[in-house]
């Protein structure tokens, strides 16, 4: 006896539940490359836009924001998306994240942001903070597993050594990329005690891998970090919008660490020179105040011997003022020197060169 399976008897709803379950539980997020077409944003907050290639078109929906970079018709993009029948029966992609593909489509999207940033003036360079020449502590965005890293981290050590680094590993290409690097620009923005300097490196790469360095979003946090940020993404002939935006860009990872900290030879070498060119200067400085010292010198000790002749003179003629009025000077004259009170009846004493006399007053008369 052959049984005949029966196939299930359902509503539209329960059809468009059930194969929306099916293709979550299949397909929970795909990326698809391919064209833009018929671009459009409805109420500032819904985005809807065709994908296609030469065979096959798909409808897109997506919030706006999570656009985080331009996007026009023509474009070659890369969606991340799930797919899902909607309940009047169309099949459509909700759209996670977008990001163009191919250098023309790169290239595009990356002027169009940079003309609207710019007219922000995010790129002026009276924002532009100076970094600090010998910092202590700095901070590190990059993926620690990458060459450049790598060649950021020894090259830091071997110019100078002794910087306290503290590093967040995030990935630094793909879409899930410049959040992550978000995230970290918060951490160290809400740390207690900042560091010196934030530095933002990755290594060379393609246009698109470098991609993540022109989302707007991480851009804008960039520019308003509390740090001052240092970044360097890519080869010499790269730029992004990260790189524009900071207050300091480096052409490579390797070259971020030399504008960081000074190569400690280099300021030995400058140090030992400065210091050969000084000394002949701090000697003849030297023998400069040696010879004003001596001067000043014989100076003071003129003017002290001068007021000591004057003092001397002062004192010899004092004493012969003296010696001038010593009574005894009188009594070799031929004077005496009568002491007492002359009144009648009373004794005085007269003193002569020779003598020393009583005598009793017998008159006195005035004159």
């Amino acid at each position: 006896m052959v049984k005949i399976k029966m196939s299930p008897k359902l509503s539209v709803s329960e059809y468009i539940a059930l194969t929306n379950q099916t293709l979550e539980y299949a397909y929970p997020t795909v990326e698809i490359e391919g064209e833009v077409a018929g671009f459009k944003i409805n109420q500032g907050k819904y985005v809807f836009f065709d994908i296609k290639d030469a065979g096959a078109s798909v409808g897109c929906f997506m919030m706006v924001y999570a656009l985080r970079v331009p996007i026009e018709d023509g474009m070659k993009v890369i969606i991340s998306a799930s797919p899902k029948l909607t309940q009047w029966g169309k099949f459509s992609l909700t759209v996670r994240a977008i990001r163009p593909s191919g250098e023309g489509s790169l290239k595009k999207s990356f002027e169009i942001l940079k003309a609207k940033l710019d007219s922000e003036g995010l790129f002026a360079l009276d924002r532009k903070r100076l970094l600090p020449q010998s910092p202590q502590h700095i901070a590190v965005i990059s993926s620690t597993q990458a060459a450049g890293y790598a060649d950021f981290i020894k090259i830091l050590n071997d110019r100078w050594g002794g910087v306290a680094v503290d590093v967040a590993h995030v990935q630094v290409q793909g879409a899930s990329a410049p959040d992550q690097i978000i995230r970290a620009i918060k951490y160290f923005n809400e740390r207690e005690v900042l560091p010196e300097v934030l530095v933002i490196i990755r290594g060379g790469g393609s246009a698109d891998d470098l991609s993540a360095f022109n989302d707007e979003l991480l851009v804008r946090e960039i520019a308003g970090s509390r740090i001052p940020t240092l970044v360097g993404v890519g080869h010499e002939v790269d730029e992004s919008l990260s790189d524009l935006v900071a207050d300091k860009s480096a052409a490579t990872p390797s070259n971020a660490a030399q504008i960081i900290v000074p190569d400690k030879y280099e300021t030995i070498r400058s140090v030992q020179s400065s210091v050969r060119t000084l000394l002949p200067r701090m000697e003849r400085i030297v023998s400069e105040q040696q010879t004003e010292v001596r001067a000043l010198l014989r100076a003071i000790l003129q003017t002290i011997d001068r007021q000591v002749d004057e003092k001397l003179a002062e004192n010899q003629q004092s004493r012969t003022i003296l010696a001038q009025l010593d009574p005894r000077r009188v009594l070799e004259r031929g004077y005496a020197l009568l002491r007492g009170d002359v009144t009648v009846g009373n004794e005085i004493q007269i003193e002569t060169k020779q003598a020393i006399i009583k005598a009793e007053v017998r008159d006195v008369t005035s004159k």
